[in-house]
């Protein structure tokens, strides 16, 4: 079913109610010599035009000029809806508009001027008709295309920007036609200005407060029809149209029969010399009235009057704002608006031949009312056609601005639109109202100098962007953009969007700059109030074919030192247990923005769920989302993985083997310290650990573990001391990278880097320390050497008062510990005759190794305890599980070299460098 818009069926509109969110629009256009019925009086109420510098385009005051645009035919709607949009309302303007743009630029540039605002409709709409034949279109127009292409942010600023420029438009509207009226019939006036001697012409002009009275009436009236629905306005729509049709007609009957026995000499009829007297341009300055005057403080040239003639061809748009009532907008669409565009072109072609032909320059020039003095049978029509005309443009704006507004808030993207929502079967009243106050508003100001050129902005950077729509979805040629309109080509849509960027700085670069700053707020403010909204728009679909690119061009090559980034692989619970509503610990997403370089970089979060994949898949979905919402709350650049599995060794296995796409695949694997495990699960936790650092180390994978997690410090807690690296084994720079990029977080910015190095010797110390000074030099990394020889970890070191246990305490007591879990595994192994076996696989104990590996960790913790009790972080190398050891010791080791260390990071690289020395 489709509805009417203005002057669509009542019976059509009352039978679909649920597409009523239409949008209609009109254009205005910014000239006092349009259709100037009076001259601005000098001195009078409204302000008068400045002097303007050759280049500068001209904007006038309503009570100078009438305000225009061209609303274009779109066939297979309702009947009604097609004459409404024949011509458009306004049509009568625009032809009266060119004959001082005649008298101007002559023919030539005129013809010019003509076919390069047309070649940007026309552009435009072989945009638009790719894009409305690419899948059905709701309610929305120009905002609905434009926002499902490149996104709703950009959608609501430029539809935004659009719903101004109808609402605004619409006062324009009025205030001509109330000038008409007075003009016409003086005696209406309230207030009588005295009139105005120029150039040797006696020019009368209406009284401001007669334009606002009469402008607030004829608002309010129009208000009313329009809250009365489609119905009165379909009934309305006949009575504005038929009379402006008529005019027009009147005009080019007049022209034809030209010249009459009273009429002026200026007025030759069609003539070929006349012709070729205005084939050649003649700019000429005028004065506050409009009047030619070599001492005029006006300037024109060819950039004013394409600003002064380029809103009589935007009205491409007619056809999607009324897409709601359209039966088949994939046909509708394209063939109705390029056909309007290429026969109202070819109508202004043959109009500038017509007046070039008609009448002599200074006629041209000096007679405002050239059009009404040809016509046939009198002026009184092009006075009630012009009336009449404006008044159904102002109709059609305050009809199509308050459903532009409400599909806006519909989309329920900015929750301060939300009062302007209107439902499916219901009228946007409070929309409706909004626009009223807008246009009332504008009528008591009476002079829009300042906004109408800046409406004209907004109508181009709507063309624009629909261009840019076409553009981007041409060039991407996704998968799912299958236009059935075949006549596009994303260079033509490049083409365009430049013409109208190009057409708004020939205007006005100072409203261009205005026009999109305005534009640029409202971007920003919907990027930072505005809710999420995923509409599949272009930039997505960018996105992720440079993704694409990028990620071939880097290629399957390890990425070089210089180019490296850290990509954590962090697990969320793997040891313990955490509230059900929180997916990760809240510290690990502190700890991962620790690891990247102003924001830089990508994280990976994943959690493992013990089950089978068949029947946990939903709790895995579910429990995905709740974790990316996490992420998203922690504001941690990164992605969730939830991956289901028999066991947590299995699922780390699978996941560290297939997470990541060529060199974008997680590099360093971070998790929690096991603290728990000798309290919750003496077996089960040390093998699950081993596995996982096996894992990593045949995985070619970093490993950085966390102890003390939970006192880690969040980004307001700024730490003072010393961050402390004990670097024991080569890992291609990671310890030292990873102490650099704690030191660009606020936390630890006031913090200096310490690096302990262990000699053999003493002789050994000094060279060691030069070596290692020269070497941080050339990494363009501060931080003060400390070398520690294997004679002074020998020596006892005396407990600090925050101690919880004594090293050597804990030392034996592990020894013990370590001699009673081997003697229950060879009692076990002796009476079931089978080898030492742990977790399922066979084990090896060489008493000696592990009583070394004890004394090893004893030393190293001691000497930190000596060295670094200031420290508010320890890096330290994390040792190797010993093959075929068992886990249990492997964890004693462990317990041993943490112990009474409130907060280190044990770090692990791999079989890379990730610094260089070379710039």
């Amino acid at each position: 079913m489709e509805r009417g818009g203005i002057g669509g069926d009542d019976e059509e509109a009352a039978a679909a109610p649920k597409h009523r969110q239409q949008r209609y629009h009109a254009v205005e256009s910014q000239d006092r010599a349009v259709v100037q019925m009076t001259s601005t009086e000098p001195g009078s109420s409204t302000a008068a035009p400045r002097p303007m510098k050759p280049g500068t385009n001209l904007s006038i005051g309503p009570r100078t000029k009438m305000t225009s645009s061209n609303g274009h035919a779109v066939p297979n709607v309702s009947q009604s809806d097609s004459k409404l949009e024949l011509f458009g309302f306004d049509s009568l303007v625009n032809i009266l508009g060119l004959k001082r743009i005649v008298g101007m630029g002559g023919i030539w540039q005129s013809l010019v001027l003509v076919a390069f605002c047309g070649a940007c409709t026309f552009l435009t709409g072989l945009s638009l008709s790719a894009i409305a034949t690419n899948g059905a279109m709701k309610g929305g127009g120009p905002y609905y295309l434009i926002g499902r292409a490149l996104g709703p942010e950009v959608g609501i600023s430029i539809g935004l920007c659009f719903f101004l420029g109808n609402a605004v438009a619409g006062a324009m509207y009025v205030l001509g036609a109330v000038e008409t009226f007075l003009d016409a019939v003086p005696a209406a006036g309230f207030f009588q200005d005295a009139p105005t001697v120029v150039g040797g012409t006696t020019v009368s002009t209406p009284s401001l407060h007669d334009l606002q009275i009469y402008g607030v009436v004829i608002t309010i009236l129009l208000c009313f029809i329009v809250f009365g629905g489609v119905k009165i306005i379909n009934k309305v729509a006949p009575a504005f149209l038929v009379p402006v049709l008529f005019s027009i007609l009147c005009i080019f009957i007049g022209v034809f029969s030209a010249p009459g026995s009273d009429a002026p000499k200026g007025i030759t009829g069609l003539n070929m010399t006349t012709l070729a007297d205005n084939w050649s341009s003649d700019y000429q300055p005028t004065n506050n009235a409009g009047v030619p005057d070599p001492k005029g403080s006006i300037y024109w040239d060819f950039n004013a009057l394409l600003g002064l003639f380029f809103p009589a061809v935007t009205g491409i748009m007619a056809g999607s704002n009324r897409s709601a009532s359209l039966k088949d907008t994939q046909r509708s669409i394209p063939v109705g608006t390029l056909h309007a565009t290429l026969s109202t072109t070819g109508m202004y072609f043959i109009s500038v031949f017509l007046f070039g032909a008609l009448a002599t320059r200074d006629e041209l020039l000096t007679n405002r009312l050239l059009a009404a003095t040809v016509a046939w049978p009198g002026p009184a029509v092009i006075y009630i056609g012009i009336i009449l005309s404006t008044l159904g443009a102002a109709l059609q704006s305050m009809t199509g601005a308050p459903r532009l507004l409400a599909a806006i808030a519909n989309d329920d993207i900015l929750p301060v639109l939300n009062c302007f929502k209107a439902y499916e079967g219901s009228e946007p009243h409070v929309a409706t109202l909004f626009t009223s106050f807008i246009c009332i508003a504008c009528v008591v100001i009476g002079n829009l100098d300042l906004i109408t050129p800046t409406i004209t902005m907004f109508f181009l950077m709507c063309y624009a962007g629909v261009n840019l729509s076409c553009f981007l979805l041409d060039l991407l040629d996704a998968p799912s953009w299958r236009p059935r309109w075949k006549l596009h080509h994303w260079s033509l849509s490049l083409i365009g969007a430049s013409q109208c960027i190009v057409i708004m700085f020939m205007i006005s670069w100072t409203f261009t700059v205005v026009s999109l700053a305005l534009a640029s707020l409202i971007y920003y403010y919907v990027s930072l109030k505005g809710k999420a909204g995923d509409w599949g728009d272009g930039f997505k679909s960018a996105y992720f074919q440079l993704a694409l690119r990028s990620l071939r061009s880097m290629g399957a090559n390890q990425v070089h030192p210089k180019n490296w980034y850290p990509i954590p692989l962090i697990f969320c619970r793997p040891w313990g247990k955490l509230p059900e509503n929180v997916p990760c610990h809240p510290k690990l997403a502190d700890f991962a923005n620790c690891m990247k370089k102003k924001g830089r970089g990508m994280s990976i979060f994943f959690s493992i769920i013990d089950g089978d994949y068949h029947e946990s898949a939903e709790d895995a979905k579910t429990a995905c989302h709740q974790l990316s919402a996490y992420i998203d709350y922690k504001r941690c650049e990164g992605v969730a993985e939830i991956i289901v599995a028999r066991s947590m060794s299995d699922g780390f296995r699978s996941i560290v083997q297939i997470m990541g796409l060529g060199n974008l695949k997680p590099n360093i694997v971070v998790m929690r310290y096991p603290e728990i495990w000798r309290r919750e699960n003496l077996t089960q936790i040390p093998s699950t650990f081993i596995s996982i650092i096996n894992d990593c180390i045949i995985a070619n994978k970093a490993v950085v573990i966390v102890k003390g997690l939970d006192e880690w410090p969040n980004e307001y807690q700024r730490q003072y001391g010393t961050i402390d690296l004990y670097w024991i084994v080569r890992d291609g720079g990671l310890m030292l990278l990873l102490s650099q990029l704690l030191l660009t977080k606020e936390s630890f910015e006031s913090c200096k880097i310490q690096v302990f190095c262990i000699a053999e010797e003493d002789t050994e110390a000094e060279e060691l320390k030069a070596d290692v000074k020269k070497f941080l030099y050339d990494l363009r990394m501060q931080a003060e050497v400390i070398v520690v020889t294997m004679k002074s970890m020998e020596a006892r070191t005396e407990l600090s008062a925050g101690a919880k246990k004594d090293p050597e305490e804990e030392h034996a007591s592990a020894q013990h510990r370590i001699k009673a879990y081997l003697s229950e595994m060879e009692e076990t192994a002796q009476r079931e005759g089978r080898p030492l076996m742990e977790g399922g696989r066979q084990v090896v104990v060489n008493e000696e190794k592990v009583k070394k590996f004890l004394y090893t960790m004893l030393k190293l913790n001691t000497t930190i305890l000596k060295y670094s009790r200031m420290a508010v972080v320890v890096l330290v190398s994390l040792p190797p599980p010993p093959l075929n050891h068992p886990a249990y010791c492997y964890m004693e080791y462990m317990d041993l070299l943490v112990v009474n260390i409130p907060r280190m990071l044990i770090v692990r690289g791999y079989r890379r460098d990730v610094v260089t020395l070379f710039t």
